[in-house]
């Protein structure tokens, strides 16, 4: 019996990914980093039960996801409340690796950045989901998606085996069924809802490091 409450709390519910992005904005919109992390968690369940297509995306963020949760469990947690109280105490403390020498470890500020760049690729993916029909081919909509996001920042290596792992991607009844939400239509109108909060979120983290010039940290 313990083994099908194991799969349970594995498996992927797109609500419970909609309920904590609403979660993940305080009042004057900063980003809440425990929400934001919380909101990976449910991402990477998606990714994961698709089998081992995203490993390659999944594994790293599961890794980035723990960087950021010792950070917010870590002696100056209180500084990792928001995405902004961290940008704000990593660069004011010169915690940032702005030219990757020396041996710092990880900065919050570039696992972030890691995480900020895959969201935006599952946002243009999901996005695309949402708006398809029922012959559209999941493998080019991903692959698209990838291009314009996560592409950009990946070696030549991974880009080919992304594009390789893309190819063999189920179709879409497949990913609307992983989302655990009910039938198509209810699905496209959860996605509706989750996916401009989730924009939300990628927009202000994006106009923050875009003021403090991190969008390229090595």
């Amino acid at each position: 019996m313990a083994g099908s409450v194991a799969s349970d709390d594995q498996k992927f519910c797109l609500t419970e990914v909609l309920d904590t992005f609403k979660l993940c904005l305080s009042e004057n919109k900063e980003v809440y980093l425990e929400q934001y992390v919380a909101g990976w968690r449910g991402l990477v369940k998606f990714l994961n039960s698709l089998g081992s297509v995203f490993g390659f995306i999944s594994k790293d963020a599961v890794n980035k996801i723990q960087v950021l949760v010792n950070y917010l469990n870590g002696e100056n947690g209180s500084q990792y409340i928001t995405v902004q109280s961290m940008v704000k105490y990593e660069l004011d403390n010169e915690l940032v690796d702005l030219t990757k020498r020396g041996s710092h470890p990880e900065s919050g500020c570039r696992t972030l950045l890691r995480l900020h760049r895959a969201l935006r690729w599952l946002e243009l993916f999901l996005e695309r989901l949402r708006t398809s029909t029922e012959d559209s081919k999941t493998s080019v909509m991903c692959a698209e998606s990838y291009n314009e996001s996560l592409a950009l920042h990946h070696p030549w290596v991974v880009r080919k085996a992304a594009g390789m792992a893309f190819l063999v991607l189920p179709g879409r009844p497949a990913f609307f069924e992983v989302m655990n939400v009910g039938p198509p239509e209810q699905v496209v109108a959860m996605l509706g809802e989750a996916l401009p909060l989730i924009s939300e979120v990628y927009q202000i983290t994006e106009e923050l490091y875009a003021q403090h010039l991190l969008l390229d940290l090595p």
